[in-house]
């Protein structure tokens, strides 16, 4: 695409964010390996190119290192951290292990405030993290900013709009980072700001059809935020030629499927299947205790389901899915880097290695509160748009341990009860997801002066912007005494109810 960013991810966690506040300066932004070539790079003729941080040290052995003439290319390079350090490398200056090494908040003193640093004050905060540092600046090159434990925080060749830093503007504990993106973008590399939800809904669509061609897709439709507005997406680029299924696998929310029926079928006109699977996941999930092995066995069923329903459709050719960036870094290391895996998502984790659908994955570059946007754009109900994110295997990783017909009925129950006291709160368009979880162990209770020995209810709610780090959700007492009165009174079979108060690091938001 023209007129946009291409980040080189070296493997930094922060690599998605660097993505993100691209985006936000209304520039199209896309990640790629570190170990792409420079003509593949060139061929996809970016305004301007950025390196990510990365976890490697350059004193090492067998560390990611990019095609050394993407530096050679002319092209304006921004390098962060590691990237800083790697300019360096390529062009003889020095980079050695600090005695000092600079971790958090740290005041950056500005020499030079034009470019990089215009429109900033002489002494900010950024966000370091780093134990190597350069000691030499390559030919050509200045220091254009400092800290306390480094002369050379940040570099510059003007002539060749080669920079560095060696702070992390993408992250919000660098307050002015935003803006020194935005001075890279706008003043460096010339960069214009026609990227928005509706230059991205008229390019995801003219994309499909060229992809789609006169081919059939059947979509992997769940009724949440992510696959629906995949499917109206799909169905304004294609029409008809578009079949979705929505899978009842026996494991939604109460009444899910009736909705989705009805608001997709009935409302939009749009081609559905629905098929009824519930006694087949179970099936296969009986005594499955193990979440990964959940997700997996999940994962596989939905795409054979596709590839049945396919058949019955006549020629199918694609796969669409709402996959997320999330997803997919959870899921895999990022672009074979150095990244962990945290756990596979139903979507990219689990599918087989011979599946004879090609995937259609519009928003696996993207984040949630992108894909909402979107569905703004597409003019989508506001109940769908806002609804909180549903994990892809559903209540089968909330129901910690063993899944069954009843232990579902008792989290479907209990999960209703929560949703609707928090949107009597006025409260749900301000918690990014919360949810019931069923516990593997029982309690002692009293209920009616007999003792009971029942199931434990956890309650989850976390605020988040993008669901790559969340904290838990401040409810009020009220509430929570309100939603546990109500659960412990209306669900059989459970007696207690517990709410989890920790954050993501180091806890996911889903228990399994």
């Amino acid at each position: 695409m023209e007129n946009s960013v291409i980040v080189l991810d070296f493997g930094s966690q922060y690599t998605q964010l660097i993505a993100r506040r691209i985006r936000e300066c209304k520039v199209y932004s896309e990640i790629v390996p570190y170990n792409i070539s420079c003509r593949e790079l060139l061929n996809k003729k970016p305004k301007a190119i950025i390196f990510s941080g990365g976890p490697a040290s350059l004193s090492k052995e067998n560390v990611p290192l990019c095609d050394k003439k993407i530096i050679q290319s002319g092209i304006p390079i921004l390098g962060i951290c590691y990237g800083m350090q790697l300019i360096t490398l390529f062009l003889r200056g020095r980079v050695s292990p600090s005695s000092l090494c600079e971790y958090g908040k740290t005041s950056l003193h500005i020499n030079k405030k034009d470019g990089l640093f215009a429109n900033l004050n002489s002494n900010i905060t950024v966000w370091m993290s780093h134990t190597d540092k350069v000691y030499k600046l390559p030919s050509g090159f200045e220091s254009i900013a400092s800290t306390q434990n480094s002369s050379i925080a940040a570099f510059r060749n003007k002539e060749k709009k080669l920079y560095g830093v060696q702070f992390h503007p993408e992250v919000v504990h660098t307050p002015k980072g935003k803006k020194i993106i935005e001075n890279f973008l706008y003043k460096i590399a010339h960069c214009q700001k026609n990227w928005t939800m509706k230059s991205l809904v008229k390019h995801s669509i003219s994309s499909i059809r060229k992809q789609v061609a006169d081919k059939k897709v059947i979509c992997a439709l769940s009724g949440g935020v992510d696959s629906s507005v995949l499917a109206i997406l799909l169905h304004e680029a294609i029409g008809r030629q578009l079949h979705c299924v929505f899978v009842n696998n026996g494991l939604l929310r109460k009444d899910e499927g009736e909705k989705v029926v009805k608001t997709f079928k009935h409302h939009y006109n749009i081609n559905l299947k629905y098929v009824r699977a519930e006694k087949r996941f179970l099936k296969k999930l009986k005594g499955i205790i193990d979440p990964e092995k959940k997700r997996k066995i999940i994962g596989h069923e939905f795409i054979q389901i596709f590839q049945e329903e396919a058949k019955k459709i006549g020629p199918v050719n694609f796969l669409a899915q709402g996959t997320l960036y999330p997803d997919v870094i959870e899921s895999i290391s990022a672009h074979s880097g150095p990244s962990a895996t945290i756990k596979s998502h139903h979507n990219v984790g689990g599918l087989p290695k011979k599946m004879h659908l090609t995937l259609i994955e519009p928003f696996r570059n993207l984040f949630k509160d992108e894909v909402r946007k979107i569905g703004l754009t597409l003019k989508l109900p506001q109940e769908i748009i806002w609804r909180h994110p549903f994990p892809g295997p559903g209540l089968a990783i909330r129901i910690v341990g063993n899944v069954s017909a009843e232990r579902i009925k008792i989290l479907q129950a209990a999960d209703a009860i929560v949703i609707e006291e928090i949107k009597k709160a006025g409260l749900y368009r301000k918690i990014w997801q919360a949810f019931a979880v069923l516990l593997p162990i029982k309690s002692v209770g009293v209920m009616g002066d007999a003792r009971t020995y029942e199931n434990v209810i956890a309650l989850r709610a976390v605020t988040s912007c993008d669901g790559m780090t969340a904290d838990w959700a401040k409810l009020p007492d009220s509430l929570l005494g309100e939603i546990s009165n109500k659960i412990i009174n209306q669900v059989k079979g459970v007696n207690r109810i517990v709410y989890d108060i920790s954050s993501k690091p180091p806890s996911t938001i889903e228990w399994e």
